[in-house]
């Protein structure tokens, strides 16, 4: 049989980073696939070639399976059910049973592209489409695909990948995805990406199978997990990683070693052998914090770190898993405050002399802030006012919250008519003058982004004149004219005069009218001039409009 496996395809695979110390055998219940042989750790001899390392797959017949499915099913071009049954050495498909299993090197079977997704974005991320090279915003549930790339800027991201694995991405950060795909049905997957500069922490689901692969290659090394949790600060002359849970194989391709939970390594220009390995400083130990707050800010404190040159604090959404915030202190104290109501997860590390951050501890921490009406200060009930842009003042009863004026016509605040910003002054004006007229006025204060307060409504009557009114159109029948004049807002009424004069100073006509048109009889050959107010109660005045000549003929 020619040889499947060539023995230069296996020195690339050995030269992949997956060391031996990382790599166990798996041993898989009957109903499923199982990898027993994995890279670098134990050879199979393939058939024509005794000392020739590949890394196979067993897979375990199901009831109602035959190895035409298998091969249909996972196998990928060129291979075939030929090439598979003499790998096994089978003569014929019959000579394979319900519950017998055959082996499939994995480099036989069928790739699939397995994109990646955006599950939350923090402030301007950017979005390189691999295929176009086409930059966009990146938002949420964005498909990511193998070739893409991820720039971060001065905002954060948090990638989930087909298997669950999370990745959040730090500031500044420049990312490539060169490989994300999936054996087929198998379940194991094969994720590789390429991290320029910034900072990469992840969170990585155990590999299933041994054919697994997850690498992080950075300009100075590279780093293989099968199931961790691990960070990387990369820049062109240095990569330095920390490991929280399990072990990562980092260091420079073909020279990485393992690194444990609890230890830092550094790899790149300045090191004194390919990877420098340190204990990384212990875990903080902070105060009790409660399970809810319903103030902010909320002072935490927690015991000196020895040897820590400072510390750093990030602060995740435990639902949507976001990256929001990061601070560094160099006093073993913080204010957590600017928290709307949620839940949150408070991530708080010692930082070492070389600039590490060190084992993690993570609380979590529910705020529940509430809101509380305000108490209104300024206008005085029913003030009357001149000034159409009057300023409003109010005093907040709780801590940490927003508040913004509202206008309204009515009482029941149905259809507001100004507004102003949500803001934490105590003092606002309108979003837009104020017409003359009554109006009601409240406050609406709001904490923790959710709880809402609103006091109770003032009125007030703002002063002045209303717009002269001005007639549009006069339409003559016989002796009589109609006239129709513009609406003004506000109005209640129309007073309406006819004159003898342009000065209006022989009135022959005065009526109030309730609508925008009137009728008027005239005597035919005689010279008219009309003119007309709107009225409203209170003390608003109208102003006359400009005359208008009237003859009939």
């Amino acid at each position: 049989m020619p040889a499947l496996q060539r023995p230069h395809k296996a020195q690339r695979l050995r030269q992949a980073g997956l060391i031996a110390g990382l790599i166990t055998m798996l041993v898989a219940p009957a109903t499923r696939g199982e990898l027993p042989v994995a890279m670098g750790s134990q050879l199979t001899a393939t058939p024509g070639n005794p000392t020739s390392p590949v890394t196979e797959w067993r897979y375990t017949l199901r009831p109602g399976e035959n190895l035409d499915t298998v091969a249909r099913e996972l196998l990928s071009e060129p291979h075939t059910l030929a090439q598979l049954m003499q790998y096994n050495g089978f003569q014929q498909s019959r000579d394979l049973s319900p519950g017998q299993s055959l082996r499939i090197p994995v480099n036989w079977l069928e790739k699939q592209p397995e994109p990646a997704r955006a599950v939350t974005v923090s402030g301007p991320v950017q979005h390189i489409d691999g295929v176009n090279g086409k930059r966009r915003i990146l938002t949420t549930d964005i498909q990511l695909r193998a070739g893409d790339e991820i720039r971060t800027g001065s905002g954060f991201t948090v990638v989930q990948l087909a298997d669950g694995s999370l990745i959040r991405l730090g500031r500044d950060t420049h990312l490539v995805f060169n490989r994300l795909s999936r054996f087929g049905k198998t379940g194991m997957v094969d994720t590789r990406m390429r991290l320029d500069r910034g900072e990469l922490d992840a969170e990585v689901e155990t590999l299933v199978e041994d054919g697994s692969r997850f690498e992080v290659d950075t300009p100075s090394a590279v780093a293989a997990v099968r199931g961790t949790k691990f960070s990387l600060q990369a820049n062109r002359q240095q990569t330095h990683l920390r490991v929280i849970e399990g072990r990562v194989a980092f260091g420079p391709a073909g020279r990485t070693v393992s690194v444990p939970a609890g230890y830092s390594g550094t790899a790149g220009e300045g090191t004194r052998s390919p990877v420098d390995i340190r204990r990384l400083p212990a875990a903080p130990a902070p105060g009790d914090l409660p399970a809810t707050v319903h103030e902010l800010p909320l002072p935490i404190t927690w015991p000196a770190v020895a040897s820590a040159n400072g510390y750093q604090v990030d602060i995740f959404d435990a639902d949507s898993g976001d990256w929001l915030s990061r601070e560094t202190t160099h006093r073993p104290e913080l204010n957590l405050g600017n928290l709307e109501n949620g839940r949150y997860e408070i991530r708080l590390a010692a930082i070492s002399h070389q600039g590490t951050p060190g084992m993690p501890v993570t609380k979590s921490l529910t705020v529940d802030q509430k809101a509380l009406a305000a108490a209104l200060d300024k206008p005085s009930p029913d003030a009357k006012l001149d000034d159409e842009m009057p300023s409003f003042s109010w005093s907040y009863q709780g801590n940490n919250e927003l508040g913004r004026i509202e206008l309204a016509e009515s009482p029941d605040f149905s259809r507001l008519v100004a507004t102003s910003e949500w803001a934490p002054d105590s003092n606002a004006i309108p979003s837009r003058a104020l017409e003359p007229g009554e109006y009601y006025w409240r406050v609406v204060t709001k904490a923790g982004g959710t709880s809402q307060a609103t006091s109770e409504p003032r009125k007030l009557m703002i002063n002045g004149t209303l717009p002269p009114t001005r007639i549009i159109n006069v339409n003559y029948v016989d002796s009589q004219v109609r006239i129709f004049w513009q609406q003004v807002n506000k109005a209640d009424e129309y007073r309406l005069q006819l004159s003898e004069d342009p000065s209006f100073q022989r009135i022959i006509k005065e009526a109030s009218v309730a609508d925008t048109t009137a009728a008027l009889r005239l005597i035919p050959g005689r010279r008219y001039f009309v003119r007309l107010k709107a009225l409203s109660e209170g003390p608003i005045n109208g102003r006359w409009g400009p005359g208008r000549e009237l003859f009939v003929n």
